[in-house]
């Protein structure tokens, strides 16, 4: 089972501890966005030749099941994965990730109940439009231990 992990948080922050929470001593790849340039949706600096998006996309493409975590920023999700997940649209045909398994770590320091229904509707729509299937999401670490029995 190829596992990547998707940090949409601080490297070494909560959303790191909790993502590895959840796949626990399991091998995994990780892509934390904070070091990862991912340019906004139709934006392009000096032709976008830096740009990683296709690097972040091959990894999703290869993984079998991907665990995107972010902290809880301005009541959503944080700006670095709604930028990754802007990214999809276009270059990633409706359906072509199928077969995949989305896992969500969603924390922050004490979110509302729909601070965090907002986030989970929005990975649960991501992965319905490309065919993955949302298992679910983890807002403690003893959720996502829970969660992370499901991998």
């Amino acid at each position: 089972m190829n596992i990547l992990f998707i940090n949409g948080g601080e490297k070494g922050g909560n959303t790191a501890r909790m993502g590895r929470e959840l796949i626990g001593d399991r091998p995994f790849t990780q892509i934390d966005l904070a070091d990862t340039k991912v340019y906004d949706y139709g934006q392009s600096f000096a032709g976008g030749a830096d740009d990683q998006f296709d690097e972040v996309l091959a990894a999703v493409r290869a993984a079998d099941v991907i665990v995107m975590g972010s902290p809880v920023y301005w009541h959503n999700l944080s700006g670095m994965l709604r930028n990754l997940l802007d990214r999809f649209y276009g270059p990633v045909p409706e359906g072509s990730l199928a077969g995949r398994r989305l896992f969500f770590v969603f924390q922050g320091a004490a979110p509302t109940p729909e601070m965090l229904n907002w986030g989970e509707y929005t990975l649960r729509r991501f992965a319905g439009l490309y065919g993955m299937d949302y298992v679910g999401m983890a807002s403690t670490d003893a959720e996502a231990r829970e969660l992370g029995a499901r991998l």
